[in-house]
Parts: structure tokens; C-alpha cells; sequence
């Protein structure tokens, strides 16, 4: 293997996307070989064009490098480690990464997160290789398209990088994924290398205090961003984060943005640190319609209504300022709020358990404000929440339903994919017998004998017909975190709560 080639492939790369001034090209070349241990280099006068992204040169340079004993053992995590160190190079200084940022906003929000977004992909921090191998359809539901992922990209851990993170010293630093100190750190074989990751940082409310702009290495849908706080400090809905909130897409009108809730259970799945998510992406809630509306007596100005969505949305429209006060005024409702023939208690005790997920867009000039009411009590029949999915849906979805969840993308585990697909064959048989006797299978047995009498499957259509149902599934998930179900009486029981707003 020619690693001169190899070297020259990734500046070649890196200069076609404009991550490295040609005038560069000589420093970064020598960055690399101290990287790749070498003391001598010979041009190989590549001259061929590069791909879009540059995974299959990394790869190759890390066989190379394994052959040299500089990856060790050689593991998925070990290489990750050391190819993200060599895409380092071609990071920008964050000073310089945040200076274009706001240079090509004045000129126009889009072009300054398409290059954003963009160097992210190229300097592999967005592995779109693996991001690609995530299984995504649509599901056609009573409550429009939703959105079903199966999450393929994340590696599992080898023994080998488990048995080395046992003997790695415990370390403080950085206190967790999504702290600022992440950036340009070169990771260790139990946290991940970010020597690719750049933030920009955005001070919203003009309080001296930025918050920081990212992207998700993982992306789950388009432009899928991150903006995290500037402190290591748990998840908190109070005002500020509705003006942080509203902020944000009056900066980047083009993209939407949300935040988990503030409490277990009902919260996603980091509470430790202050976060929000937000991207370029429409989500069937956002395209659902309200279909009751009324009037705030304090906010005449603000058109509010009920949506028509498998969880309790209230939709608030008008201008920022208003939004942000009506928010705020809601959210303080709900959490002293308590309904018991509905099941919703504020507190038990001193815990609390009513919270929302707010969700901010642009609709032309007009902000919206989505409020998603939530609660995260349990009891002995349901030990993991009344509104969290239900026991009979496990099969398919039972971790927490967070933001993403909420407005209509499910993230299913990986065991899905191949769990479906040993379906097909046992349902195109019609061997439930073989289901139930299944270790792996035996999970979907009542859900499958359901199948069989709804549906004849073929060779043919059998893929299609499980993908349809687990969009099916999905929404029934959806509709169990919801706290007002879309009954008679769950109607009237969220009429009694817009009665006190």
C-alpha cells in the first residue's frame, strides 16, 4: 500500500472541499507524517479526482497504519481515535470557524450553516458512511408520515476496547459528551475523539453568555444540530429557554428547534447537561393541523389551538416576545397542575412530575411555539410511567420518548433490523409455533399472530408489510406518552386544563 499516495489523496481531498488552502498543503502534509510516524515523503503526483467524502481514503490509511503497529489493537474505536486525529488537521482554528460563520450569515443564514454543515461531513465528524447504513422509511398513520429509523450506525464495542477502558484512569475531562471542551480533544479508548469538532458559539440572549452550536455526529434527520450550553448543568425549561429558544430560529429562520424535557422518564436521554436540538427538517408534527383552537384572556395576540397529534401539543402562534411570555405562563400551569381522574398528579411528595417538550419554528414572518405536555409518574402497573410506552409495544419501542420521538421520528435499536427480517420468512409460513420457540423472535409472537390475521404475506410483500405495521406500532407508542388520549374523555380532560389557561 502507497502511503505517499494515500497522503496525497487527503490533501487533494481536502483542498477540492475547501477545508485546506492550497498554499497550506506542504504543512499539512508534514502534520500528517508525524501523525503516521514517517521522517520521508515522496509526491506521488495524484492527479485523480476525489470522492465526496473521505472514508475510503481514512480506511485505507488506517489499514496501513495497523500494519505498522500504530493502531493497537485494532479496533473499531482505535481507529476512529486515529483517523479522527488526522482529519484534525484540516480543521480550522475555532476563531476562524466562527469569524465565516458570521460572515456568511450577514449575507444569509443558509449559506452560513450549508458551510457549516458541510465541513462537518467533510472532516468526517458526521460519519456519513455509517449515518448511511441506518435503515429509514415512512409510515403512513392517522396522523400523517411518520418517520421510522432503525439506528445502524453506532458500532458496538469490542471486547478488546472494553477490557482497555477498564485499565484507562478515570478522568473528569471532559465532564461529559456535549461539554465545549470537547472540541479539538483527542479522545481516549473510553470518549470519543473530536480533534473534527468545531462549535460556534451564539450568544442569544446577549447576557455575555454563549451557547454553542454543533452538529450531531450521528444525524438522525437533515442538518441535525445541536446547541448546548456553555456550563456542564442539568436539563432546565424556565423562561430563558423559551427566549434561547425563540432566538435561535429568528438567527436561522430555516431551521427548527427543541428541547428534551427536564425530567426522567419523559426527558430523552442526556438530563445532564442543558441542551437543545434543532435542524432542517419538517417533522410530521409541525405539519399537522390544530384542531381546536381558543383565546388566552392574558395574550390576546397569540393564536393558540390543540393539535391533532398522538401526544398533548398545544401550538402557540404570533410574535416572539408574545411566545415567550405565553410559554412561559403555560409551562408554570402545567407544572402545579394536577388532575387525578385523569391520572395527572403535579407532585408526589416533593418530586415532581409535570414538564414540557417545546419545539420552536418559523411559519413566514410568524413564530410558533409548540408546547408538548408532559408527566413522568409511575405506578405499580405501569413501574416505568403511565405516559411512557406500555408493555405490549417493547417489542418494538421501549426506551423514553424524547424530542425526536415526539415530533414523529422513531429511533429504533439496531436488533430490529435483522429481528424483522427473520420474521418475513416464519410469516410468509405462518409458523408461529417457530416465533414463540424463537429466543430472539419470541418477543413479537403476539404481534405477529396479530399480522397473520390482517394480512397474507408473500415472499414479495412481506419487508412491506412489517415496515407499514411498525409505523403502526410507533404511533400507538406515541399515543401512550401522551397524557390526554384521544378519547371522549381524554378530550375533556384536556378541555379542563385550557379552561385554566
Amino acid at each position: 500500500m502507497d502511503i505517499n499516495l494515500l497522503i496525497d489523496q487527503l490533501t487533494a481531498f481536502a483542498v477540492n472541499e475547501k477545508l485546506l488552502h492550497p498554499r497550506d498543503r506542504a504543512w499539512a502534509v508534514n502534520q500528517l507524517l508525524t501523525i503516521l510516524q514517517l521522517s520521508d515523503y515522496t509526491p506521488s503526483g495524484f492527479k485523480g479526482k476525489t470522492p465526496p467524502y473521505p472514508c475510503e481514503i481514512l480506511k485505507n490509511i488506517c489499514d496501513w497504519a495497523a500494519k505498522q503497529g500504530l493502531i493497537a489493537p485494532d479496533t473499531v474505536t482505535m481507529r476512529d481515535l486515529f483517523d479522527t486525529r488526522l482529519m484534525g488537521v484540516f480543521a480550522g482554528r475555532p476563531s476562524a470557524v466562527t469569524d465565516e460563520f458570521f460572515a456568511l450569515h450577514k449575507k444569509n443564514p443558509k449559506a452560513a450553516t450549508d458551510k457549516f454543515y458541510h465541513d462537518a461531513r467533510a472532516l468526517d465528524y458526521i460519519r456519513t458512511e455509517r449515518v448511511a447504513k441506518n435503515l429509514a422509511w415512512k409510515a403512513r398513520t392517522p396522523y400523517g408520515s411518520l418517520d421510522i429509523t432503525i439506528n445502524m450506525s453506532k458500532p458496538e464495542k469490542d471486547p478488546k476496547d472494553i477490557a482497555a477502558a477498564l485499565k484507562v484512569k478515570a478522568s473528569a475531562y471532559p465532564l461529559c459528551l456535549l461539554c465545549k471542551e470537547n472540541e479539538g480533544y483527542a479522545g481516549r479508548v473510553n470518549h470519543p475523539a473530536r480533534q473534527n469538532l468545531r462549535l460556534v458559539p451564539l450568544d442569544l440572549l446577549k447576557d455575555g453568555r454563549p451557547w454553542y452550536l454543533q452538529y450531531s455526529p450521528y444525524v438522525y434527520y437533515n442538518e441535525h444540530c445541536i446547541f448546548l450550553s456553555d456550563k456542564h448543568e442539568p436539563m432546565k425549561l424556565t423562561k430563558k429557554s423559551f427566549e434561547r429558544l425563540l432566538n435561535f430560529v429568528d438567527f436561522l429562520p430555516h431551521y427548527f428547534i427543541g428541547s428534551n424535557a427536564d425530567l426522567p422518564i419523559v426527558g430523552g436521554s442526556i438530563l445532564t447537561h442543558d441542551h437543545f436540538q434543532g435542524g432542517r427538517y419538517v417533522f410530521a408534527m409541525a405539519k399537522a393541523p390544530v384542531e381546536t383552537t381558543f383565546k388566552m384572556r392574558k395574550f390576546p395576540r397569540v393564536k393558540a389551538g390543540i393539535v391533532k397529534w398522538p401526544m398533548s401539543v398545544i401550538r402557540l402562534t404570533g410574535a416572539k416576545k408574545d411566545l415567550i411570555e405565553a410559554g412561559d405562563y403555560i409551562l408554570k400551569k402545567w407544572r402545579t397542575y394536577s388532575d387525578p381522574k385523569a391520572d395527572i398528579l403535579a407532585k408526589t411528595g416533593d418530586t415532581p412530575h409535570n414538564t414540557v417538550t417545546p419545539i420552536a419554528r418559523r411559519r413566514g414572518k410568524a413564530f410558533e411555539l409548540d408546547l408538548v405536555l408532559r408527566n413522568n409518574r409511575t405506578t405499580d402497573e405501569f413501574p416505568m410511567g403511565i405516559f411512557h410506552p406500555h408493555a405490549e409495544v417493547h417489542h418494538i419501542k421501549k426506551e423514553n420518548i424524547g424530542l425526536i420521538e415526539v415530533m414523529g421520528l422513531a429511533v429504533l435499536p439496531a436488533r430490529l433490523a435483522k429481528e424483522l427480517k427473520d420474521l418475513e420468512p416464519l410469516l410468509v409460513k405462518k409458523d408461529i409455533a417457530a416465533v414463540r420457540q424463537s429466543q430472539t423472535l419470541q418477543k413479537h409472537a403476539d404481534w405477529a399472530e396479530e399480522l397473520l390475521k390482517k394480512h397474507t404475506f408473500t415472499a414479495k410483500n412481506a419487508g412491506d408489510i412489517l415496515r407499514a405495521e411498525v409505523g403502526k406500532v410507533f404511533a400507538i407508542v406515541l399515543e401512550y406518552a401522551g397524557v390526554y388520549k384521544r378519547t371522549p374523555q381524554g378530550k375533556e380532560a384536556f378541555a379542563r386544563f385550557i379552561k385554566k389557561l
